[in-house]
């Protein structure tokens, strides 16, 4: 096949919205195309698009006129035998809402319409067959997220070939709502497990002005439940977020607690790699800095991973059974703080106790604010980055558990040299089981940093968070 009949994929003033050149073989006998084949589409630039549902379209009679409605879904449209004039006009929530274009189409032609976006044709010769691909299963229940504009509206100024007044259309498209009255397309959900840890509270905050979060917590999402994976709903979801971990390092170590570890960090984390990848649906993983054995700092996503302990093996089997998918993402934190237990909380509460606690000064490593994780999350997410493994953790110099303790008894006014350095051997000794830590919880933050995204400084974050705990103590 010559370089003229190769699949060729064009823009149009729609974002998303692509128009594809097919190419058609005629002869004597009539004509062959390949309808939708993936693999050279994918490579001429269209998304990787996976549907579920054929449906198809016969309008017997010129001038036929459908539309205009706006799924839930992805859509690929075609035409199989005749000649349409196609329409589509932009409902998605934004600036480009309204935006119209317009492609006349035969069999060599085939749009690639993406969720949120409006449909409509109208046919301009008898008998003509018009067939679309989705990326849903639809259902009775779909059509309550369903958005329509008027085929009719003058803002849009669609210049249909035959005109409305003499052409065929159903009483309920000719009722549609104007532009100024459609219902704005929501995006696609994402998914956030693990609603009642540090992370998922940071994201449940962060639901309030980002109408795509929906927060699911342990009773309604439990990774311990060998069946969660199959009855998590997936419909309209775009990504899941797993903040869901069991993180008692230490309780690991223990028979009833390496069980628990490897179902809800590998197995559990396993099975709904597959079921996102079943459902096309991309999956982030929230790791940490226990895969590496703590003996180098400054790490990047190409260093060897090195457990040695339990809780870092189960979360270096999870990340694995992640990246075995396209389109996923690992990204791994340390040190997180935010709403709930942790150890500067815990550091501000002896320090207003009047105790004097002793702390490790021998494991190095950076804070990392939840709403800090969130945010870097989510960048990653909106701006399409390349699937693979991601570090992100605070900026700031790294620093001891002895000195951040330090640091919160002066920021709340108290006398930094009331905090006793210790050893990590010395605060083991007498403690019965105890997982091993990571001497070095740093991370090289440069591919994320080339992603765009730069957290905020450790200190001011740090000043913060202890105020909102003193406001709220």
């Amino acid at each position: 096949m010559g370089a003229a009949a190769q699949v060729r994929v064009q823009e149009t003033p729609i974002p998303g919205l692509l128009v594809l050149d097919l190419p058609v073989h005629e002869d004597a006998r009539g004509w062959f195309k390949e309808n939708w084949q993936r693999e050279k589409m994918v490579a001429a630039g269209l998304p990787d698009f996976r549907p579920v549902q054929n449906n198809v379209s016969f309008n017997g009679a010129a001038g036929t006129t459908r539309g205009l409605h706006a799924e839930p879904w992805d859509k690929y449209v075609s035409v199989l035998c005749g000649q349409i004039f196609g329409a589509w006009v932009d409902l998605r929530r934004g600036p480009g809402f309204g935006a119209v274009a317009t492609v006349q189409m035969g069999p060599g032609k085939a749009v690639f319409v993406p969720r949120g976006v409006a449909n409509g044709f109208q046919t301009l010769a008898a008998n003509t067959v018009y067939s679309y691909l989705v990326t849903e299963h639809w259902s009775e229940a779909s059509r309550a997220h369903y958005s329509y504009v008027n085929l009719a509206d003058p803002a849009l100024q669609i210049p249909w070939p035959i005109s409305l007044d003499e052409a065929i259309v159903s009483a309920a498209d000719r009722e549609h709502p104007f532009l100024a009255e459609a219902r704005p397309v929501q995006p696609k959900k994402i998914i956030v497990l693990g609603g009642n840890g540090q992370l998922g509270r940071a994201f449940a905050q962060r639901a309030g002005q980002d109408q795509r979060l929906e927060i699911l917590t342990r009773a309604e999402a439990d990774l311990s439940d060998p069946h969660f994976a199959e009855n998590l709903d997936l419909a309209g979801c775009s990504h899941v977020i797993n903040a869901a971990a069991m993180t008692a390092v230490d309780h690991a170590e223990t028979p009833a607690g390496r069980s628990e570890a490897w179902q809800v960090n590998a197995t559990a984390v396993r099975r709904l790699a597959q079921r996102c990848a079943e459902q096309g649906v991309a999956l982030v993983q929230v790791s940490t800095d226990y895969v590496f054995d703590g003996t180098s700092g400054d790490v990047d996503e190409q260093h060897p991973i090195s457990p040695v302990g339990v809780y870092g093996q189960s979360k270096a089997a999870g990340e694995q059974a992640v990246l075995a998918h396209a389109r996923n993402l690992v990204v791994r934190t340390s040190w997180v703080v935010g709403e709930g237990n942790n150890f500067v909380a815990t550091m501000r509460r002896l320090a207003e106790s009047g105790i004097d606690p002793l702390v490790v000064d021998d494991q190095i490593g950076r804070l990392t604010f939840a709403s800090e994780l969130t945010r870097g999350i989510l960048h990653l997410i909106d701006t399409g980055s390349a699937p693979g493994i991601y570090h992100l953790q605070g900026e700031g110099e790294a620093a001891s558990w002895h000195q951040v303790a330090r640091t919160v008894f002066e920021l709340c006014g108290h006398d930094p040299d009331r905090v006793q350095p210790a050893s990590t051997a010395a605060y083991r000794a007498g403690k019965g089981t105890m997982a091993e830590r990571p001497a070095h919880s740093t991370f090289n933050l440069g591919k994320i940093r080339a992603e765009g995204f730069v957290g905020r400084p450790e200190r001011s974050l740090l000043s913060e968070y202890l105020a909102v705990l003193a406001r709220v103590s």
